[in-house]
């Protein structure tokens, strides 16, 4: 299979937020991260896929990110020390030190943080956008999209016919309740009944990207992505040890090439943590 440019880029992405996670993980299990922390380790390819959608059409998205941020920000574009300080409460973290993990925001890329309520990001994205008229990407969850503020702003959007991309990034769990125990309908048909284009796919970067790079901001869209959850809801641990990685997957269509990639990537982003913890 050959490899394209934009594979390794989303590859290269994926690999950020990975080593990254996995030294937010470390750390947190020694306790030098006091906030409690939210991991993406594992839906990582979701964000990075659609960052590098954006980056090759030059749009720059209002986003709006959900509870589980960390790889949203590094994929569009944030700065790794400033998220990395942030995690450590300091005043020159993304959000000054106040967001920790929940609630990551950056005017630099239009990332706006999460308020903690569950779905709440969809209405003020939503809001947002209309008021702005400008692309913007709402992140939420499978449990986030059973929430009442996602259904009535499914409805606007509808209405309004705004360039809006919902990402509903599904792992299958609401904290621990498995999606067949919460509910018989599924994501597409419900933003289907608003008139909505909707897609339902895996998390595999290249169906990502040929699903969504024709269309997006051209009307309002809904993609259901299926991944996996490696961690837990909140903080440094396993439910299970077994998931689907999207990332070892793909390290091996890449090839050689991957390793390379992953090794450099690593070493840096460990370096970058092995620094700041010294200096709190």
């Amino acid at each position: 299979m050959k490899i394209t440019k934009i594979q390794e880029e989303i590859f290269k992405k994926a690999a950020l937020c990975r080593h990254f996670e996995n030294q937010v993980y470390l750390n947190a299990k020694k306790g030098l991260i006091k906030f409690p922390i939210y991991l993406s380790s594992g839906q990582e390819y979701i964000p990075a896929s659609i960052s590098e959608i954006v980056r090759q059409k030059k749009i720059k998205p209002l986003l709006f990110g959900q509870h589980r941020g960390h790889s949203i920000y590094l994929s569009f574009g944030g700065k790794i020390i400033k998220l990395i300080d942030e995690l450590y409460g300091k005043k020159s973290g993304c959000t000054y030190g106040m967001g920790g993990s929940l609630s990551i925001h950056s005017e630099k890329i239009n990332m706006f943080g999460h308020d903690g309520f569950m779905g709440s990001n969809a209405a003020i994205g939503v809001g947002a956008c209309f008021s702005s008229k400008k692309p913007t990407i709402i992140f939420i969850g499978d449990a986030a999209l059973e929430e009442d503020y996602v259904l009535a702003s499914l409805s606007w959007v509808a209405k309004k016919k705004l360039p809006i991309l919902f990402v509903v990034e599904d792992n299958n769990f609401a904290v621990l309740t498995k999606k067949e125990d919460r509910r018989d309908w599924s994501a597409k048909k419900v933003a289907e009944a608003f008139k909505i284009k909707a897609h339902d796919i895996n998390d595999d970067p290249v169906k990502i990207y040929k699903t969504l790079s024709k269309n997006i901001f051209k009307e309002p869209i809904l993609i259901n992505i299926h991944t996996s959850r490696l961690y837990w809801h909140e903080g440094a641990g396993k439910d299970s040890n077994n998931f689907f990685d999207r990332h070892l997957q793909q390290s091996k269509i890449i090839g050689p090439l991957a390793k390379k990639i992953d090794n450099k990537i690593k070493k840096n982003i460990e370096n970058l943590w092995i620094k700041h913890s010294n200096k709190q």
